[in-house]
């Protein structure tokens, strides 16, 4: 197999649902993609689709530096079904030292058993998508994205105390304790604010800030 462990370039290890979709998503992006799966009904449905894929044991340190993954910077583990399979392919990865990892957890202790081995990045996605979309329901947000230590940022509408005033002169930041630091104008493409930046009732806004005073704001409307 020609190598592909160039900077731009990635190994997404069981390509099932969650792992299938994100190398997908990679390749479409145009980074270079390594799929591997034990499946091989699964592998040849991903053949032409992925820079390579090819079917191996992942659980096996030597089958891994063979396909070069020692080499890659970056590492995904999409297994989720089997638990042992997930925890041993990440042992393997960490033994390399070298690929910044991402592994898929199903349920809490899948977690905590990844982050006590050391892996730098613990995918929950049900339970990240789940909070994500408790937040869309509980408010009047059309988007929401959640970082570390509590901030966020929220697509919106303007509040009525904003719309048709210059941002500089809202009192915003002062008042709620967020930032709006984007505006779309119908038909048109999202653009930075600025102190000048005079909001319309039609407008989407992206607001920064923490996670509490960001959901306040987009209450407001």
């Amino acid at each position: 197999m020609e190598r592909i462990a160039e900077a731009n370039s990635v190994v997404v290890i069981g390509l099932g649902r969650f792992g299938g979709a994100l190398a997908l998503e990679l390749a479409a992006a145009g980074t270079e993609v390594l799929g591997i799966d034990n499946d091989e009904d699964i592998v040849q449905s991903f053949n032409g689709r992925l820079t390579h894929v090819v079917r191996a044991d992942s659980t096996k340190e030597e089958v891994l530096r063979q396909l070069s993954v020692h080499d890659f910077d970056r590492a995904v583990v999409g297994i989720g079904s089997d638990l042992e399979a997930s925890i041993l392919t990440t042992s393997a990865l960490l033994r390399f030292k070298k690929p910044t990892i991402w592994a898929k957890a199903v349920s809490a202790a899948h977690g905590q058993i990844l982050e006590q081995l050391g892996v730098e990045h613990v995918i929950r996605p049900e339970q990240d998508m789940g909070r994500r979309v408790a937040h869309l329901v509980r408010g009047a947000m059309l988007d929401y994205v959640e970082f570390e230590d509590g901030f966020a940022m929220v697509k919106t509408r303007p509040p009525k105390e904003a719309v048709g005033k210059a941002l500089g002169d809202t009192g915003i930041r002062a008042r709620h304790h967020v930032t709006v630091v984007a505006v779309k104008r119908q038909d048109s493409d999202w653009d930075y604010t600025t102190t000048q930046t005079v909001l319309l009732e039609d407008d989407e806004i992206i607001v920064a800030g923490a996670t509490a005073a960001a959901e306040r704001f987009a209450a407001l409307l």
